[in-house]
């Protein structure tokens, strides 16, 4: 399947650039100065795309580093910590919580829609003794994005630190760090960055720093220790070995985001037209509001079986969509229109072969996917 198109919500497609970056002779990360200056670059290029002036760290793992990361780093036994829930990874933000001995609370909101902003700011006036609270800016599983914005203004209200996962929001949506306050956002590499999995990254506010150093217990744990990080360009020093071939990708992936002044305008351009496609058909949108410009999830039809759809779409048209995770695995069609699969040809192919499938299974979507799509985009 070399010509597969990958057009789940990451791993997405990799540019040539990208590709070609990983295969630059490398060095020795840890004894060769230049590299740490290639580093602080690199960390300086995500610190553009964050829009903050806080320090950017790049760790190897996959994001869900990060966020056990800032929960290992941020969480004392007894510390009160809120999570924020609308959807399954918010969810599961509790379970990292859980396992450094936070005391834990959960406020649930409806799964098919934002965080509802008056309902957080009612709780929030009647209980807000939290030392952080953890939320999620792009619930990829459903597609929904959240209003960081207005979110961090009332946690800053009350000061309560943030920690956000954006993951699949990072560098397709706009995002204001310093502006909004944010003080720990953790993204991943395969997103909308469209580099292979292996890499997460964070900023980290002053606040945040304060409220790592000033804990009174150690942090349980080594590789998810944020204290490792502090100084390591003044001492030379990185906690360990540092993937240097998936920086070199990054890097050059973060050039071509930087260049792109049409990005955020493509992405929503695009969302826009998917979404207007499948609400004109037989296919039910899943979100009531909130609709991300990131990634689109859709009902599967009564009828039709996921892994018999996706076998099909691989299989006969190379392209390739994702259902859920949890309770709505095999309920739900997800479109990746992020980072290099936020291209108006690889959409329209995407469509088709969902288009075509669906057909084929006997289900009738009423129009035709990728005209209607095309036809929005004019």
């Amino acid at each position: 399947m070399s010509d597969l198109l990958i057009m789940t919500p990451g791993p997405t497609e990799v540019s040539e650039e990208v590709r070609m970056a990983m295969s630059r002779k490398i060095t020795n990360p840890d004894l060769d100065p230049e590299f740490f200056d290639f580093y602080l670059d690199v960390s300086s290029k995500l610190q553009q795309v964050l829009k903050t002036k806080n320090d950017v760290i790049i760790m190897s793992g996959e994001g869900i580093l990060g966020l056990e990361s800032a929960c290992a780093s941020l969480i004392e036994p007894g510390d009160k910590v809120l999570v924020l829930d609308n959807g399954i990874f918010g969810h599961s933000f509790a379970d990292f919580a859980d396992l450094y001995g936070a005391d834990v609370t959960r406020w649930e909101f409806s799964y098919q829609a934002e965080i509802d902003i008056e309902l957080l700011e009612q709780k929030l006036a009647e209980k807000n003794d939290f030392k952080f609270a953890t939320l999620v800016h792009c619930e990829t599983p459903t597609g929904i994005i959240n209003n960081l914005a207005d979110i961090t203004a009332l946690l800053n209200k009350y000061n309560i630190l943030s920690v956000v996962d954006s993951v699949s929001a990072i560098g397709g949506v706009p995002i204001e760090v310093d502006k909004w306050g944010i003080d720990i956002i953790l993204g991943g590499s395969q997103k909308c960055l469209s580099v292979p999995p292996g890499l997460t990254f964070m900023s980290v506010s002053d606040a945040a720093w304060t409220a790592v150093n000033q804990r009174k217990t150690a942090v349980r744990g080594y590789y998810t220790n944020l204290q490792l990080w502090q100084n390591w360009y003044e001492e030379k020093y990185f906690p360990y070995t540092q993937a240097i071939s998936d920086i070199y990708a990054l890097d050059a992936a973060l050039d071509k985001w930087l260049i792109d002044k049409d990005i955020f305008k493509r992405h929503q351009n695009i969302a826009a037209a998917v979404r207007k496609s499948f609400q004109l058909s037989n296919l039910n949108l899943f979100a009531q509001n909130g609709y991300s410009d990131t990634v689109t999830a859709v009902e599967i039809p009564a009828g039709i079986n996921y892994a018999e759809l996706n076998q099909l779409m691989t299989e006969t048209h190379n392209v390739m969509i994702a259902s859920s995770l949890g309770k709505y695995e095999e309920k739900l069609l997800r479109i990746g229109h992020m980072g290099e699969n936020c291209y108006e040809g690889k959409l329209y192919r995407t469509l088709k072969a969902l288009d075509q499938s669906l057909r084929e299974l006997n289900f009738d979507p009423g129009i035709k996917l990728h005209k209607t799509f095309i036809n929005e985009m004019l």
